[in-house]
């Protein structure tokens, strides 16, 4: 009897476990259920007294508005399509200088022009492709990118590889990228009529405008050889949760970038050549020159401690160096507070600061008998503050619905920004994130 009876429940034990094994296969969970909405916008505003357009002084006054969509859409239980538009619509003080003669008012490098450079759009497309093995610890992605404003295009494409192991606990990652840009290269109005040595005080402008301090006014100016720029990434991720409370990462970013480094229509000023002026408004000395090639390193790391189920502790830090001479420290804090299962409460503060590249110098501090120089204060020495406060809300079930779409989280931040020359910034920013039922 008991023969009779075990030959049942071994057979019951087997189809039992086959079962289990059959439905893990047919059931494995999808890496997105559903089609999901993000509606992301920012403002920014700046204003500082270092414009690089004007050789280092002038009017930084911008603005800048960037509404974004991103959509991501399951193509099946593995794979996951992302498409991220965006517009900026800016307007600019100190670019509006690059022709401060195009409008009725006098030319002034601390009063913003009206002019055609005074404000453009920026548009950009991303598109990437991620797939997940079946049991989601090997994840691979392919991008690619187009972007354009008014006076360069760049074409990117990359791709990543992430891998999971140790139950999950332990990530590793690699990722690269590679942008091919081109300028439309625009000069400051004053020295296209002197490219590559064209006699210019007989041409366009200066039969408009009278020149004060040195009439002989004779840049030794040409055009830059390329108009050309490539960049070239890679980065290697690690990611290890330590404990129940602690979670740890680092991360190493290498960059190579050739071609046309320098932006063509930052002004420079030497202090071994006399100053020529229209109205009140400097005339270039030269523009911009910078080595055309450029290697950066970036090592960082985070640390998120779990204090309890209201505070969480997340911490960063970077360190950068590139062969322009150039070193930073970047660090930051935020503490999210959960206020209730649905709010919570984002207080955060980035310190930075940096070393000068070896070719920078401030307003007519340059020689004209140098190679490379630079009055751009963004490569400059400066350590800068921000701080920042947001708020989110967070809904799982998605109970509010537009139409087919429900609301799963609201995003809202506020960051201010400091630097010790002088320029301050302030942002807005907020995101709206729906799943499409």
């Amino acid at each position: 009897m008991k023969s009779f009876l075990i030959l049942p429940l071994l057979f019951i034990a087997v189809a039992t476990l086959a079962q289990e094994q059959d439905s893990t296969t047919v059931y494995k969970k999808r890496v997105l259920e559903s089609t999901e909405v993000d509606f992301l916008t920012s403002y920014y505003a700046q204003d500082g007294d270092n414009a690089a357009v004007s050789g280092g002084r002038g009017t930084e006054k911008l603005t800048d508005f960037t509404p974004t969509i991103v959509v991501s859409l399951p193509l099946n239980d593995d794979d996951v399509l992302t498409v991220d538009a965006g517009i900026s619509a800016y307007t600019s003080a100190s670019s509006s200088n690059i022709n401060p003669f195009d409008d009725s008012s006098d030319a002034d490098e601390f009063q913003a022009s009206s002019g055609a450079s005074s404000g453009d759009t920026w548009v950009n497309l991303n598109v990437s492709y991620s797939h997940s093995s079946d049991d989601r610890n090997k994840i691979w992605t392919a991008k690619t990118s187009v972007a354009s404003e008014f006076d360069y295009l760049s074409f990117g494409v990359g791709g990543s590889y992430a891998m999971l192991f140790n139950e999950k606990n332990t990530e590793v990652s690699v990722t690269a990228n590679i942008y091919l840009d081109t300028w439309n290269a625009l000069y400051p109005i004053e020295l296209r009529s002197f490219e590559d040595g064209r006699a210019g005080l007989n041409d366009g402008l200066f039969k408009q405008y009278t020149i004060t301090g040195n009439p002989d006014y004779a840049p030794s100016f040409t055009k830059h050889d390329s108009e050309t720029r490539n960049s070239y990434a890679i980065g290697f991720g690690f990611s290890q949760i330590l404990s129940r409370n602690l979670q740890g990462s680092l991360a190493l970013d290498l960059v190579r970038q050739q071609g046309l480094l320098s932006t063509p229509f930052q002004r420079v000023y030497f202090s071994d050549v006399e100053d020529s002026f229209i109205q009140d408004f400097q005339l270039a000395d030269d523009v911009e020159r910078l080595p055309d090639n450029r290697f950066k390193v970036a090592v960082g790391g985070r640390l998120n401690y779990y204090i309890n189920q209201m505070f969480v502790l997340r911490t960063y830090y970077r360190y950068y160096t590139d062969d322009w001479g150039i070193t930073s420290n970047t660090m930051s804090v935020e503490l999210p507070v959960k206020i209730t299962d649905k709010f919570t409460l984002y207080p955060s503060y980035r310190y930075y600061n940096q070393t000068a590249a070896d070719y920078f110098a401030g307003y007519e501090q340059h020689l004209s008998t140098e190679e490379f120089y630079t009055s751009d204060y963004d490569l400059s020495k400066f350590n800068a503050n921000a701080y920042g406060f947001g708020i989110s809300y967070t809904d799982i079930f998605t109970s509010f619905h537009l139409g087919k779409f429900g609301l799963k989280s609201i995003d809202l931040k506020y960051l201010y920004y400091e630097r010790n020359t002088g320029l301050t910034s302030g942002m807005i920013s907020g995101g709206f994130k729906f799943v499409v039922d």
